[in-house]
């Protein structure tokens, strides 16, 4: 039956219906760009984004800016990864260190980014340093909160076995705790690369001569409406890539786990 609750269904059929979903997708926006039969100059339609995005490969030398936004959202993240982790896996494994950072994150949890580019401005400059601290605040302190409640929902039994056994608190962390965690720990980063993105464009309007977010920018000023929807395609695809990545990164890393995600 098409529509069971948690069926199955080959990879062919996914493969399919993803294909039929985007075919949809492209169509009721050619229909809708072209309603009153003609393009409007603030809504173009997929063949006019099309050749923006062709203009923008091959004319304006666009493969730059892509370059650009890839390296602050590398640069950023792995930052953010190299702090959220240990103190995620501190915070969700002992109680102390818990009461003692998790007000402090949850406060800053609720604090939106963009509220710190003034400071940020004032700090370090309209620089790449200012939009990757941007970038990185933006996903620090949910990394650190998901990366948490991850570890706390290790089983006990384990650590009591590992107790048992005669290991002490060092010897569990490495090879009880943080293992148990590892596959939830990259499902959270994927989740939280997604979110990275999302600021890219708030990123990139101060200042920035380079990135995707000041392209379109720039493309807005000149209401090059095709531009900033290429643009916006652009960053989709990017984002829909870093994810297969890091699927395929969960996939080879943990292929007890294929059986059952």
């Amino acid at each position: 039956m098409w529509f069971d609750f948690k069926q199955t269904i080959e990879f062919k059929v996914k493969v399919l219906l993803g294909i039929i979903g985007v075919l949809s997708f492209v169509v009721f926006w050619h229909v809708s760009a072209h309603w009153n039969g003609e393009i409007s100059p603030i809504f173009p339609g997929p063949k006019e984004v099309v050749t923006a995005l062709y203009e923008l490969f091959f004319e304006r030398e666009f493969i730059h800016d892509i370059g650009s936004s890839v390296q602050r959202i590398a640069l950023s993240f792995l930052l953010a990864v190299a702090v959220a982790v240990p103190l995620g896996v501190l915070i969700g494994s002992f109680a102390t260190v818990s009461a003692l950072l998790n007000p402090l994150v949850s406060a800053f949890r609720y604090l939106p980014a963009p509220a710190f580019i003034p400071l940020l401005l004032m700090w370090f400059g309209t620089g790449d340093e200012q939009k990757i601290a941007l970038l990185f605040l933006g996903v620090i302190w949910f990394l650190v909160t998901l990366i948490s409640d991850v570890v706390s929902n290790v089983h006990k039994d384990y650590i009591e076995t590992s107790k048992t056994l005669g290991a002490n608190r060092r010897l569990i962390l490495w090879t009880v705790v943080v293992p148990a965690s590892l596959p939830g720990i990259v499902d959270v980063c994927r989740q939280m690369l997604a979110v990275s993105w999302t600021y890219l464009v708030i990123a990139e309007i101060v200042a920035a001569t380079d990135g995707i977010g000041a392209m379109m920018m720039r493309a807005r000023r000149f209401v090059h409406v095709d531009d900033i929807m290429a643009g916006i395609i652009v960053i989709g695809l990017l984002g829909l890539l870093f994810d297969l990545l890091f699927r395929g990164i969960y996939w080879a890393a943990f292929p007890y786990l294929r059986k059952t995600t």
